[in-house]
């Protein structure tokens, strides 16, 4: 026999709700991307897929959220570099720029900045042409290459092979990119990391920049109207302005601080050669390839070939970029920044002195204030020494006096007791002056 379920069976059943279907496209948000060409679009992306084409983690992805406050940041990792400075939040890698995408001004007029400036130049397209058909080979110079090429014609010499046979050229072994290459006598063009790097910080710099000069324009005339006028409208001025003056000072300290950090660890710097970390892959696989030949063409000559293999492997292992170039830039703007900083340190000291003056305006109102008051007690004290003797003429007692003459003896009386106080007045008064209790001016 079957039981019917219960009802408190089916009123669990009844309010069972159906789990909610998870929404799509969580977290997901219009990216700005700047491409090595200089051209630009937006981009649909989510957290996920910008850390699989950056390679960042979770956490240096907060750093860029707008939505949290974070101090100014230059990250450098194994494949992007992180910017976080002022309006600018960006991720920079060896080949694009990605950008929260954003209507402020300021980073609409820094992305047409960035555009042209990593815009590839006919100028540099020319030079690149030049590079290329020159004998200028990559960064490691002509001794690597003149050994390589050396080693292959005694090779070829001791089995009768032409070096046709090996079918590998030396050019090849190590490619080129306009970034590292460098014309006789012309200076050396930035990798687009650096050139991405250096807009950045020109327009953080550039922005700090106007803000001083317009906190400058405004603090000097409204200090310098205080000290004529103390009123409560200008004193509430200058304390908006030192409030923005400490809030920009703050500012530009943790960029100084980010860019001094950077500068003292050559590991950090080192991280950020994003365009070389990409050409040291192909230049040492190119190595092997070398090595392997070699070896098998030279089967006579084993120690001096394993000599020659441990050598080029100690070469590209211990292989380092040249940081003096990012050093130089980093310095720069280290520089500018310093000079910010200098002048928002000018104009901190020109309000503190500003505020010892008022206040020792102030103090000398309040040492004139007491003065008064003291003069002002002496005198309540005379008079009140007079009060005293008009109380004792009011006693109704008989006296030789009340019966001489009432108007002689009235006159007498009144002036003697004003004069008595007013020579009583001015001993205290000269007192005070001799004890520099009242000011001699």
């Amino acid at each position: 026999m079957i039981s019917k379920p219960s009802t408190e069976e089916e009123m669990a059943k009844s309010t069972i709700v159906p789990a909610p279907t998870r929404r799509k496209g969580i977290g997901i948000r219009p990216w700005l991307v700047v491409m090595e060409s200089g051209q630009s679009h937006l981009e649909e992306l989510g957290k996920h897929s910008v850390m699989r084409r950056t390679g960042l983690p979770a956490r240096d992805l907060r750093v860029l959220d707008p939505v949290l406050s974070y101090p100014s940041t230059i990250l450098g990792r194994e494949r992007a570099i992180v910017i976080n400075l002022e309006h600018i939040k960006a991720i920079i890698t060896a080949k694009e720029v990605l950008m929260v995408n954003s209507n402020n001004p300021l980073i609409v007029q820094f992305v047409e900045d960035l555009r042209h400036r990593v815009m590839p130049k006919p100028a540099m397209e020319s030079s690149d042409k030049d590079i290329e058909g020159s004998n200028w080979d990559s960064p490691l110079g002509h001794g690597f290459n003149d050994s390589v090429a050396y080693s292959r014609k005694r090779a070829s010499q001791r089995v009768n092979v032409s070096p046709e046979v090996l079918n590998i050229d030396v050019k090849e072994d190590s490619p080129k990119t306009s970034e590292d290459n460098q014309v006789a006598g012309g200076p050396k063009a930035l990798p687009f990391e650096f050139r991405a790097l250096e807009a950045c910080l020109e327009s953080a710099c550039s922005c700090l920049e106007s803000e001083t000069q317009t906190l400058e324009q405004e603090a000097y005339p409204a200090l310098d109207e205080l000290t004529s006028n103390i009123s409560t409208l200008n004193l509430e001025r200058v304390r908006q302005i030192k409030s923005r003056l400490v809030a920009i000072s703050g500012r530009v300290q943790k960029v100084r601080d980010e860019l001094e950090h950077l500068l003292d660890d050559d590991n950090d710097m080192a991280e950020m050669f994003l365009t070389e970390k990409l050409v040291r892959p192909s230049l040492e696989q190119s190595s092997l390839k070398e090595e392997l030949c070699t070896d098998e063409l030279e089967k006579d000559d084993e120690r001096s070939e394993e000599s020659k293999s441990e050598s080029n492997s100690e070469t590209f292992s211990g292989f380092k970029p040249n940081i003096e170039e990012l050093e130089m830039l980093l310095e720069a703007y280290f520089v500018q920044v310093d000079g910010i900083l200098q002048k928002l340190s000018d104009m901190s000291e020109y309000v503190g002195d500003t505020e010892d003056f008022i206040n020792i305006m102030l103090d000398e109102k309040q040492n004139q204030l007491l003065q008064m008051g003291v003069m002002l007690s002496t005198a309540n004290m005379v008079i009140n020494a007079g009060i005293v003797v008009v109380g004792l003429f009011g006693m109704n007692i008989t006296i030789s006096l009340f019966s001489a003459r009432p108007s002689a003896a009235f006159l007498e009386t009144s002036f003697g007791t004003i004069g008595g106080c007013v020579a009583l007045y001015l001993i205290a008064f000269v007192w005070g002056k001799k004890k520099n209790l009242v000011a001699s001016s």
